[in-house]
């Protein structure tokens, strides 16, 4: 444990999915406080596990009330969840309006409902750091070859939350700078989840490191974020990508 963390209140949403459980475990082993807020999840005494649907104005609202009823204060945040229609994934030219519609809400509005609520008490408190998890194709077009022999596509939504994410990153880290607030965001490559073979050969063909990232190749980049380490980085956007976005 490096301790760069120690005593750190940080809430990090979507704790339970694949980077959000490595996420939790390496803030954990710096000395971080963590507390999962989570759909799939019952509350816990001691908040390390928290019942929220970042969707909800008033599931927030209540999340942080009980987490600054308990602990004072709320040192960082980790925008990680993921939420999205059963149809994301859908080919461009058949997405009904009203999915793209809903994962917009879903996505962009929850992380925007999140970061505003909880930097009340960062501003009040003239302190606080938040990591955005964004994407290498929030900054880079898809390269559609990847999913060749695939059912796999890249959503278009995914590009224009993730795309939007990295600027509302910037506008956030310049409006809350004179606070003492920093916000930065992390944007990885394709990390490994099982995918189908044929996927991964064609992904790791493309970048220069030759794999797809692990969730254990991205968690110590957000730490490093919310650490003293970073005290005087605000408002950047970190590519976790083997190299991907530099050819």
């Amino acid at each position: 444990m490096s301790g760069k963390l120690n005593d750190k209140v940080v809430l990090v949403t979507g704790g339970n999915g694949l980077l959000g459980r490595a996420i939790a475990e390496r803030l954990q082993l710096d000395g971080a406080i963590v507390l999962n807020a989570d759909i799939a999840v019952t509350t816990t005494a001691d908040l390390s596990n928290i019942y929220c649907d970042i969707t909800s104005e008033a599931s927030v609202s209540q999340m942080l009330e009980q987490i600054v009823g308990k602990y004072g204060r709320i040192d960082a945040v980790v925008n990680n969840a993921y939420p999205r229609t059963k149809d994301w994934g859908t080919k461009f030219e058949q997405i009904p309006f009203a999915s793209w519609q809903k994962n917009i809400d879903l996505q962009l509005n929850s992380y925007f409902l999140v970061s505003q609520q909880a930097l009340h008490y960062m501003k009040s408190a003239k302190s606080g750091a938040i990591v955005n998890m964004s994407s290498i194709y929030g900054v880079v077009g898809p390269d559609f070859s990847v999913y060749n022999g695939t059912e796999m596509t890249m959503p278009a939504a995914y590009s224009a939350i993730k795309g939007a994410l990295v600027n509302l990153t910037r506008y956030m880290a310049s409006y809350f700078g004179p606070y003492n607030i920093r916000v930065n965001c992390v944007s990885p490559g394709g990390v490994f989840d099982h995918q189908p073979d044929s996927f991964v050969s064609n992904y790791e063909a493309k970048v220069p490191l030759r794999r797809m990232a692990l969730p254990a190749d991205i968690a110590p980049a957000v730490s490093f974020l919310l650490s003293g380490d970073a005290s005087y980085i605000t408002g950047q956007n970190l590519l976790i990508d083997g190299g991907w976005t530099c050819i």
